[in-house]
């Protein structure tokens, strides 16, 4: 009998414990799908706050482009250029939070960029020249076209969106069916935003001191042009008495086209994988890199540069003048920039990696300089140094000064006397001061400890 009763309280207790789980469980799941939910809803009010948004600010910046179309004022103008370039990022954050891949958004978010890019190129040259061109006015009038048929396009979808006649997929979505488009090789369909990148405003050309100016597209290596292209095999030879190697040892990987076509060689050397770029015109090696990790460094950074320096002469860049270096992990990568007639030139750039175990190159690259060298005809200094001295801040103290030719924005080139300062703090900061017209150009700081110098 107390058998009995012991099994029976044991099944009543059996079944109030599952009774009670499946209560719980039933409880979590309700309580996880309205999560799931609020989730979700959270999600596509963010979205369609993010959309309106970019609405909001292509239409804003449509109507500040209109406005510097008519400023006169360097002051109107520099306020309004500021204006155009803070709506061009507002619109591009925007961008960043809807559910699309950089495939649908290319041509709208390229078409930021390069507005904002233009916006602050012109409130600089403004305030240098005392207003615009009718070149860069027009430059304005194009961008203002663009976004104002982009601004009307953009809002209709809204209104579509908050009728219901069409939604915003999730990030889930939108990336399955990029991804199957792109697997596929099929076109990419069925993104509500699509309609507008497939019926895309004709942008303007613009030449201007930016990355986005037409003349940088159709830009050529200044060192590989008239050079003959070359045979895989000759690359080969190239690569291997570059870096003082036997050629069986490379196999070739790729055969690149682009601005620079190159072809790629790949080599197991000191247990390290190492890789190497050959240009196509003229067999030139452009880049190397390894994989090799170093091990106790026994050569000085002293010697390492000097070791550097011996390698770039021997390989035909004579005239060189290391600037800064680093060291990571026992590797130490030394920036040189050619010299000619005492003016540094920072356009004709060249790495060079040394591993301090063992003093052999590791990495290298050429691409500044191959874009970049010529023998160049420098103008007559019409700001001596003492004047360029005297727009330096009276808060840094003036170290030493060297004539320098620095690149722009647009990859033109500006002669500039540079000088390295300290501020208060004992920081070094570097000064450029164009020595035609006097004004500062640029202003970089230079970060060091240990490792070396990072230029900001």
């Amino acid at each position: 009998m107390r058998q009995w009763t012991w099994g029976r309280r044991w099944t009543v207790r059996a079944v109030s414990f599952l009774l009670a789980a499946f209560a719980v469980l039933g409880g979590l799941a309700i309580q996880g799908h309205q999560k799931a939910e609020a989730y979700q809803r959270y999600l596509a009010n963010s979205r369609r706050h993010a959309f309106a948004e970019l609405s909001t600010g292509l239409n804003e910046l449509d109507a500040d482009l209109q406005k510097g179309i008519y400023a006169t004022s360097p002051a109107m103008l520099t306020s309004l250029c500021t204006q155009i370039f803070g709506k061009a990022m507002s619109a591009q954050m925007a961008l960043g939070e809807l559910p699309y891949g950089s495939i649908e958004l290319e041509q709208t978010a390229a078409f930021l960029a390069k507005t904002g890019d233009y916006a602050a190129a012109l409130s600089r040259s403004a305030a240098v020249n005392g207003g615009c061109t009718e070149e860069e006015r027009e430059g304005l009038r194009g961008l203002s076209a663009a976004a104002s048929a982009l601004s009307a396009q953009v809002a209709a979808l809204q209104s579509d969106l908050w009728a219901g006649a069409a939604t915003l997929e999730d990030v889930e979505a939108a990336e399955a069916r990029l991804s199957a488009a792109e697997g596929g090789g099929q076109e990419v369909a069925g993104s509500v935003y699509q309609t507008i990148e497939s019926d895309f405003p004709e942008l303007p050309s613009l030449i201007y001191d930016g990355p986005f100016s037409e003349h940088i597209a159709g830009r050529t290596a200044r060192v590989l042009e008239g050079r003959p292209i070359v045979t895989q095999d000759e690359a080969r030879l190239a690569a291997a008495k570059f870096l003082d190697l036997k050629p069986d040892i490379f196999t070739l990987v790729s055969a690149g086209e682009g601005k620079l076509p190159t072809y790629g060689f790949s080599a197991a050397v000191d247990g390290g994988e190492l890789y190497v770029e050959v240009t196509q015109a003229g067999g030139l090696v452009m880049q190397v890199i390894s994989s090799r990790a170093a091990g106790t460094p026994v050569l000085s950074r002293e010697k390492a540069v000097a070791k550097a320096m011996e390698f770039l002469e021997k390989r035909g860049y004579p005239a060189m003048r290391e600037s800064y270096f680093i060291d990571q992990g026992g590797i130490l990568t030394i920036n040189f920039a050619a010299v000619q007639d005492e003016v540094i030139c920072y356009p004709d750039l060249v790495k060079v990696s040394i591993a301090l175990d063992t003093g052999r190159v590791v990495g290298f690259e050429s691409e500044g300089y191959l874009m970049n060298h010529t023998l160049r005809s420098f103008p007559v200094l019409s700001v001596s140094e003492e004047e360029a001295r005297d727009v330096v801040s009276p808060a840094l103290t003036v170290l030493s000064q060297q004539l320098s030719l620095i690149p722009t924005g647009g990859e033109y080139e500006v002669l500039c006397h540079e000088f390295k300062c300290r501020n208060e703090e004992g920081q070094h900061i570097l000064v450029y001061v164009n020595a035609q017209t006097g004004q500062e150009e640029k202003i970089l700081i230079l970060l060091e400890d240990e490792s070396g110098t990072l230029v900001i």
